[in-house]
This record gives structure tokens, sequence and C-alpha cells, in this order.
């Protein structure tokens, strides 16, 4: 048997990866790993885990079909977990950088409940930045 440790990665369907790194590098944080341009893929380090960016023109992007867009998506949201997770300084941070934060709440995640919030990145996904879990919380409100 096998015992799921965490968020491997998230392969996100991309238009435009030089501002998608520039976005997950400069706002997020994240290192670029690995790039991969006969595939049009760059991997992005996000912690423990990867993010990886695949172009929608490139030869492993061919393979969904069209760009995600209004009428469209390729995945709900996914969360990253952050830490320290001050709702004050990231909101700061993020505003710096040109992008509105959700309403910071408790909700449930991998860790149990704990403070989040939502963001969207420049193609559209949604994006969920999450704290620590917060000892003794039974529910999300």
């Amino acid at each position: 048997m096998f015992h799921i440790l965490g968020l491997d990665h998230v392969v996100l369907r991309v238009k435009d990866v030089p501002r998608m790194v520039r976005f997950y590098c400069a706002v997020l944080g994240c290192k670029v790993e690995r790039e991969r341009p006969d595939l049009g893929m760059t991997q992005l380090r996000a912690g423990q885990s990867l993010i990886d960016l695949v172009a929608v023109g490139g030869k492993l992007g061919k393979r969904g079909g069209a760009a995600p867009g209004g009428n469209g998506r390729n995945m709900d949201h996914f969360c990253l977990r952050v830490e320290p997770f001050d709702a004050g300084a990231i909101a700061s941070h993020l505003l710096a950088h040109g992008v509105v934060p959700g309403e910071t709440k408790s909700r449930y995640g991998a860790e149990g409940i704990g403070p989040s919030l939502y963001i969207t990145d420049p193609e559209g996904n949604t994006v969920e930045l999450k704290g620590p879990s917060q000892p003794g919380r039974r529910d999300d409100d």
C-alpha cells in the first residue's frame, strides 16, 4: 500500500509562459527548477511541490486542445501552503504587484482548518494561499 504525502505537482496549460513565470516567481516566490523547451514546459519549485507551466502551443500543450478561457477551465483552483501567514503582509505584497487578494478566512485543507485567501493569476487560474492549521479548530467558519 502507499500513502499520499502531499501535493507533488500541478500542471497549468498556459498561453504566455514568460508572463506566468514572472508571476509565480516574482509575486509568489517560486524558482525555475527545470525547463524543457522540447516539450514547451517550464517547471517551477513551490516548496516541496512543483508547478508545471505547459505552453498550449507546445508539444504537450497541443494534446489538451484549446487554451483555458472564459468558457472552460483545466481546473477549479489549487492551493499553496505558505508560511509565515501574515494576512496583512501578504495582502500588501500582492497589492504592490497589482494582485488583488480575496478575503482572508479560515478554510479546511490538508493540515486542517487555517487561514487562507484566494488570488487569480494572469491567465485566470484561481490560487489559494493557505497558512498553518489552527489547533483546536473543528469547523471552517
